[in-house]
């Protein structure tokens, strides 16, 4: 069996540079199943780190660019520039006491903030980092991402009903409904996406946009999709103005009021880490993920070689190859960009936006984002008929015509359907409201 097929390219680069300096004579497909027990470990050590340290980093990052949105100053006295403040609360929380209320169900009341925090924690392992940086890549990756995050509403439905107390309860109920409502349009996004690509293992779709800033999916091709998926994933992630099952000024915190300790910490970072995942499937999804903006890699000038040319370089044995840990590095730092993009967009959000009703982030979904979404579909449809089909079957392009002279005819074509598509909706979504302020004000 060739080693490559049960561990990455990279691992298997390091291992040959290994057997280098120790004189050439280990062969590693003799310890093929040691190798993939090693692998699992060491992607389940990188995901605990990658996880906690962002976290961390977030929370952070979030009082910093509050403080600075309202005019203040935010941690500044913990370490210098307040850098140890998360620290300081993370050992805080682990030294509190574990209080558990009577009357509550003491198994489930323990294992609610588990089954929140570990769909936060598995996502780790299905974001494409980088081409070779992906601990799982799975062919219907888009797909498992959707149903794993299920899991972690029935934690928060668990939370509430064994606290044994009719705030959490409420919370919990509001959790489930809210997940219900904007995961729909969550998955329909993607859908868009998929249909594009042409399949739904993650890893691929991030290669489908491969090129310059206009082959990504969420500029030329799907930018509603990404503004629908944006918008869920807030929800989805309970942030504001989304945060209906912690709403403190009717529940008192929510599924969480009887909490205390590490179990209170675990949902709390659970959030950070939703939303980190989120950011980073949306930057996978619609932008292109690890790909460099402007189409080519500055690793690429600087050597003179392609990619593919970089990751396939033939070495003497003991020599490793720097080239290819030069690219993994900035093909890192274009994904990381991109997803903290979206979470600084996510605090700006924050600071900015009220809270929403309870009837109106429900609306909201059911009226506004669901149909739209449906509509997406159907555009995306013909987009992809007169985009790709159309010069494919014509003789042309076999990529995405999107800037040649000959799929001029097509974007014009797409542009017009879309216009008078999305202008019907939201002319009548315009009349409804109207519609609605009106009745409103004559009730008064």
């Amino acid at each position: 069996m060739n080693p490559q097929d049960y561990y990455p390219q990279w691992l298997s680069a390091l291992l040959g540079w290994v057997t280098g300096l120790l004189g050439g004579n280990i062969n590693w497909n003799d310890f093929g199943p040691l190798l993939t027990v090693l692998w699992a470990v060491v992607a389940f050590t990188l995901i605990a780190i990658v996880a906690q340290v962002s976290v961390i980093f977030m929370v952070l990052m979030e009082r910093k660019v509050l403080a600075w949105f309202t005019q203040r100053k935010g941690p500044n006295r913990v370490g210098p520039w307040g850098l140890l403040q998360t620290l300081a609360d993370g050992v805080k929380l682990l030294f509190k006491e574990d209080i558990m209320p009577k009357g509550t169900n003491k198994f489930l009341f323990t294992v609610a903030p588990a089954l929140f925090f570990l769909p936060s924690f598995v996502f780790f392992g299905l974001i494409p980092f980088t081409d070779q940086l992906l601990a799982v890549a799975l062919p219907a990756g888009a797909l498992f991402v959707f149903a794993i995050s299920s899991i972690s509403v029935v934690g928060l439905v668990l939370a509430g009903w064994a606290s044994n107390n009719k705030y959490s309860l409420l919370g919990g109920m509001r959790s489930a409904a809210q997940a219900i409502s904007y995961e729909i349009p969550l998955v329909m996004s993607v859908l868009t996406v998929t249909l594009f690509a042409g399949s739904m293992n993650i890893d691929l779709i991030v290669k489908g946009q491969q090129g310059p800033i206009w082959n990504w999916y969420g500029i030329l091709l799907t930018p509603i999709s990404l503004l629908i998926f944006f918008v869920s994933a807030l929800a989805e992630v309970n942030r504001i103005p989304f945060d209906l099952p912690e709403a403190e000024s009717e529940l008192v915190s929510g599924y969480n009021t009887e909490y205390s300790g590490m179990k209170f910490a675990l949902f709390f970072l659970a959030e950070y880490a939703s939303l980190f995942a989120m950011s980073a499937f949306t930057a996978a999804f619609f932008l292109g993920g690890y790909f460099s903006p402007i189409g080519t890699f500055f690793v690429e000038w600087f050597t003179h070689q392609s990619v593919d040319q970089i990751e396939h370089m033939a070495l003497p044995a003991g020599q490793f190859n720097w080239s290819l840990l030069a690219l993994q590095v900035e093909m890192l730092f274009w994904f990381m960009a991109k997803t903290y993009f979206f979470i600084f967009l996510a605090m700006w959000v924050r600071a900015t936006l009220p809270r929403l009703k309870p009837d109106q982030l429900m609306g909201f979904s059911w009226k506004f984002l669901i149909p739209l979404s449906l509509i997406n579909i159907f555009a995306i449809a013909v987009e992809k008929y007169w985009v790709v089909l159309v010069p494919q079957l014509g003789g042309g392009a076999q990529s995405l015509p999107v800037l040649q002279a000959g799929s001029v005819m097509n974007w014009i074509g797409w542009l017009v359907v879309a216009a008078v598509v999305f202008g019907i909706f939201f002319f009548m979504m315009s009349r409804l409201l109207t519609e609605k302020l009106e009745a409103r004000l004559a009730r008064r």
